[in-house]
């Protein structure tokens, strides 16, 4: 099943994806997105359903998350790119929930002078609460998953001191979906194809099997720390081909055009405006 949400920001209304690929306000079954929609959408009528214009904005495909955690360095190739050695554990860091974007909003960045950078990512859903799971059974806590742009800002980041989180958390850096995928339809996140062009040049081209800790192996570990919450969101890490990789580096600025996407959890694109 996938599931989005569309309408003005504020005031978006649940949708579905129909089995003819159709988009279906599903607004009267009901009210948000969340792991427990699932359930009360498995036998919906989707073809009785109101279409969803296909003018219509789509916002983020959760409104909102209890945690939105980050993998940090979890491609090998993004290791070597960084010239960093592969992390022994999970390097884990947030971002602030406010982040929260849709897949195809604007991305206003405050000042051209900053090091705004992109970072193609599979993020997880957790279905309920996760602690001290084993490996083996971590991916049954899997609610589902969804495309993530983990935007950063490289000197608030790197550069200032601190947490990772300051670079992390402005508004708008944080854009998720266009759908909410149900975990039955990915059956092996460790085989999907994702990418990230910037003005039609692709930057980041790989599959998630290139990850370092997969995604049952960073669920097991976090909860080894922390008591995982349902709807928990977890970004797990991005492939080569970062701005901060280039030579030279290559900062977002004003009428860029990121395009993104994983195979199954469908695609984004955003213009950037500076000022």
């Amino acid at each position: 099943m996938k599931l989005f949400r569309h309408g003005e920001a504020g005031a978006e209304k649940v949708g579905m994806v129909a089995d003819d690929g159709s988009l279906r306000d599903a607004s009267s079954l009901v009210d948000d997105v969340a792991p427990a929609s699932f359930a009360a959408l498995k036998d919906a009528k989707t073809h009785l359903l109101p279409i969803v214009s296909p003018d219509a904005r789509i916002g983020a495909c959760l409104a909102d998350v209890p945690n939105f955690y980050c993998i940090g360095l979890n491609y090998r190739a993004h290791a070597i790119e960084a010239g960093m050695a592969f992390p022994e554990t999970p390097i884990i860091f947030n971002k602030a929930t406010s982040c929260l974007a849709g897949p195809n909003d604007m991305l206003s960045l405050p000042s051209a002078g900053l090091k705004a950078d992109w970072e193609v990512e599979l993020g997880v859903v957790m279905a309920r609460e996760a602690y001290r799971v084993s490996v083996a059974e971590a991916l049954g806590y899997v609610a589902g998953y969804c495309l993530v742009n983990d935007l950063s800002e490289r000197i608030s980041q790197l550069e200032t001191g601190g947490q990772w989180v300051r670079g992390k958390s402005r508004p708008g850096f944080g854009p998720i979906g266009p759908y909410f995928v149900s975990a039955d339809e990915v059956p092996d996140p460790q085989s999907l194809r994702l990418w990230l062009s910037l003005n039609g040049e692709m930057m980041q081209d790989s599959t998630t099997a290139d990850m370092i800790f997969s995604v049952a192996e960073i669920i097991s570990d976090m909860s080894n720390y922390m008591r995982l919450r349902a709807g928990d969101l977890i970004s797990t890490g991005t492939p080569s081909g970062v701005g901060m990789g280039q030579s030279p580096q290559r900062w977002l600025r004003g009428g860029d055009v990121l395009a993104l996407g994983i195979d199954g959890l469908g695609a984004q694109k955003m213009e950037v405006s500076c000022g």
